[in-house]
């Protein structure tokens, strides 16, 4: 019997390739291709036109780093919006925190919500607490239609293609500004420092350009293109490098502790060089 590789080509010249026990569903969706595998070394794992979007395995990283920065950086939040995230690894996260009133995930796709709660229980497992609003919808819509509604909002969205484009321009940071209430923080996934440099300098010029406190930091993913993977951050008050360390409480978690929320920002120097700083 033949064994199946599943190679993602992260560039022309360089890709990831996973082994793979069986195909659980394949589907074109009205966005995107979406593949639900199981593969022997990382459990299951979401493909979205190719390319690795979570495995059962190592999708706490980036999970808890797009979660817990900005959420023990904010003193009190409230209201939060995730904008993408259907698999929910960012919603379980996010209701953790005990200050959290509401979470509302906005979903373009909602076949990535079906199958992630069929296939992924361990990550999408709290889609259905009482304090999350699940809504299948344009993310850039709901932010252009919201004003001063969020304590924290949260972009995880795929790479920059298909319906995700919208959601690296600096019109959309604009809004997500105007979304936010006075003292609001938003966080968004911005690629890796090895392939996308380019990305990375641009959405922080256009994040900086708005918000008065703008960062930079990093985690290791191992499935993502280079392992090397970073997040915007930008924030209308708080500095997530000032954060009084009495307001780190105990959360289950397998990446994030207090002391990685400020060592997350020291960067490489080939990363600080691509920033200006």
């Amino acid at each position: 019997m033949s064994e199946l590789w599943f190679t993602e080509k992260q560039t022309e010249h360089f890709g990831i390739t996973i082994r793979v026990n069986q195909t659980l569903h394949t589907e074109q969706t009205e966005f995107q291709k979406l593949d639900m595998v199981e593969t022997e070394e990382w459990g299951n794992m979401l493909l979205l036109d190719g390319m690795v979007m979570t495995t059962v395995r190592d999708e706490f990283v980036y999970h808890e780093m797009v979660s817990h920065v900005p959420l023990f950086t904010h003193p009190h939040p409230e209201k939060i919006l995730v904008v993408g995230g259907g698999d929910g690894g960012v919603i379980r996260e996010v209701i953790k925190h005990p200050s959290v009133q509401k979470a509302v995930l906005v979903d373009i796709d909602g076949k990535v919500i079906e199958y992630s709660k069929k296939f992924l229980p361990e990550i999408a497992g709290k889609l259905d607490d009482p304090r999350v609003n699940v809504q299948v919808d344009d993310g850039f819509m709901h932010i252009a239609n919201s004003e001063n509604e969020y304590d924290v909002i949260i972009v995880d969205s795929t790479e920059p293609v298909g319906p995700a484009v919208n959601l690296f321009t600096k019109g959309f940071y604009a809004g997500i500004a105007k979304a936010l209430k006075e003292d609001g923080i938003f966080v968004a996934q911005t690629d890796n420092p090895w392939f996308k440099a380019d990305l990375i300098q641009n959405v922080f010029r256009d994040v900086k350009e708005i918000f008065p406190i703008t960062h930079l930091y990093t985690a290791n993913i191992p499935t993502y293109p280079s392992g090397l993977w970073t997040f915007t951050i930008g924030s209308k008050k708080y500095d997530p490098l000032k954060v009084d360390e009495s307001r780190f409480t105990e959360l289950e978690t397998k990446y994030y502790t207090k002391e990685l929320h400020f060592a997350a920002f020291v960067l490489p120097k080939f990363v600080k060089d691509i920033i200006g700083e």
